[in-house]
């Protein structure tokens, strides 16, 4: 039997795809797969219906405006799909802003495609959820025994964590900023990880879609952590629009920022992708929440400490 030939229309199922020992099997990424780097080097099946460099305001306003018009924030590549031939098309069914949809990829390559190709979607929404895709994908894969063990070294990773907090009592409180305008706090698996890491997540609830909040909110909070981590931006990207928040009225007020507590991360590497990194995430939470107990060497790279 000749090996699967497999299309990845997201970032984290690519990850997972190459954690699986399968990177050779890959013919075909999304515009936003670059992890492991290798991979940039396959043919791009997909596009964003707006250009890169927008701002905040300017993103949320016009996916907010294609989606309303019934119009979809990504374009699948139907004669590049057609052309690479694939046994496996992987997509979400998670978040219809963040990657191509299953709805999408359904109806591009319905009786468009040579061959029947299977389309797995996942649709993660905890930690649990994300281990379940990636089993899942090992099982649609044929690596079930690759999938049993990834998870079980990402379980292990995230058992040290917990294990090493099982007697800290202090779990400050921490805002997560997934979007900088308009404000929003980042839900799904977020509060989870900030849970595991020895913090207390605000404004949200574990396993529920992100929220739109106001700036009172987070003043009434006033949250002992505040972690910047823009879905898609990388440091870089978020350090861009920083003023977005230094500006809000009485910023420099809240006890993080009096006790130098603002941190940036990379949203787009880490949190926004449900896949193996997702406990790189945790160990980075890890780190900022409680750094007398965690060094495992992301500052510089996956976090920084935001200096008002």
């Amino acid at each position: 039997m000749s090996p699967q030939k497999i299309i990845s229309l997201l970032p984290a199922a690519t990850e997972i795809v190459c954690a699986l020992g399968l990177e050779e099997n890959l013919v075909g990424r999304s515009h936003e797969c670059d992890f492991p780097v290798s991979v940039k080097q396959l043919p791009v099946c997909s596009e964003a219906n707006f250009p890169d460099g927008m701002s905040s305001l300017d993103i949320d306003k016009k996916v907010k405006e294609l989606l309303s018009d019934a119009l979809s924030v990504y374009t699948v590549k139907r004669e590049k799909i057609k052309e690479l031939g694939p046994d496996v098309v992987i997509t979400q069914a998670q978040c219809e802003v963040c990657a191509v949809s299953l709805k999408e990829v359904e109806e591009a390559l319905e009786n468009y495609l040579d061959k029947q190709a299977r389309i797995v979607s996942l649709q993660p929404n905890s930690l649990d959820d994300i281990f379940d895709n990636i089993r899942e994908v090992a099982n649609a894969l044929n690596v079930k025994a690759n999938g049993d063990k990834l998870i079980e070294d990402l379980q292990e990773r995230v058992d040290i964590v917990r294990h090493k907090l099982k007697f800290i009592e202090n779990k400050p409180t921490v805002a997560c900023i997934e979007w900088l305008e308009p404000l929003m706090v980042s839900g799904n698996w977020v509060p989870e990880l900030v849970s595991i890491a020895g913090g207390t997540s605000v404004l949200t609830e574990a396993g529920k879609h992100s929220p739109f909040v106001q700036w009172v909110d987070i003043q009434l909070q006033d949250p002992e952590i505040i972690i910047v981590m823009p879905c898609g931006f990388s440091i870089e990207r978020t350090m861009k629009e920083m003023d977005l928040l230094l500006q809000l009225p009485s910023f420099a007020d809240l006890q993080a920022i009096k006790n130098n507590r603002l941190y940036i991360t990379d949203g787009n590497q880490y949190f926004n992708r449900p896949g193996p990194r997702i406990v790189d995430s945790i160990e980075i939470l890890a780190e900022i929440i409680h750094p007398k107990q965690f060094i495992f060497g992301y500052e510089g790279d996956g976090w920084i400490r935001f200096a008002v």
